[in-house]
């Protein structure tokens, strides 16, 4: 992960605070059987960071399959988002 990081240009404090917001999206996500507005935070969260994640793909001139990956989960995510809402 650093030389793909490296690679999209970004820095290693970039890096960290992805893995940091990836970790507490997760226990967010978790949280969110029990905490329907926590799991809602989460999953918009991590909607958000995939649809990041696919426009720095493009600016980087990486191609549709490279970016497939961030396409996908930003769907997931945005379905989850959509349930954790509808709970909430």
């Amino acid at each position: 992960m650093i030389d793909e990081f490296k690679r999209f240009g970004m820095t290693d404090s970039q890096r960290k605070f992805t893995g940091i917001l990836q970790i507490a999206g997760s226990a967010g996500l978790i949280a969110g059987l029990k905490m329907p507005g926590v799991g809602l935070l989460a999953a918009a969260g991590f909607t958000a960071m995939m649809l990041v994640a696919f426009i720095v793909r493009i600016k980087i001139k990486d191609n549709i399959l490279q970016a497939l990956p961030s396409i996908i989960f930003m769907l997931i995510n945005g379905w989850l988002t959509v349930g954790f809402f509808k709970l909430w």
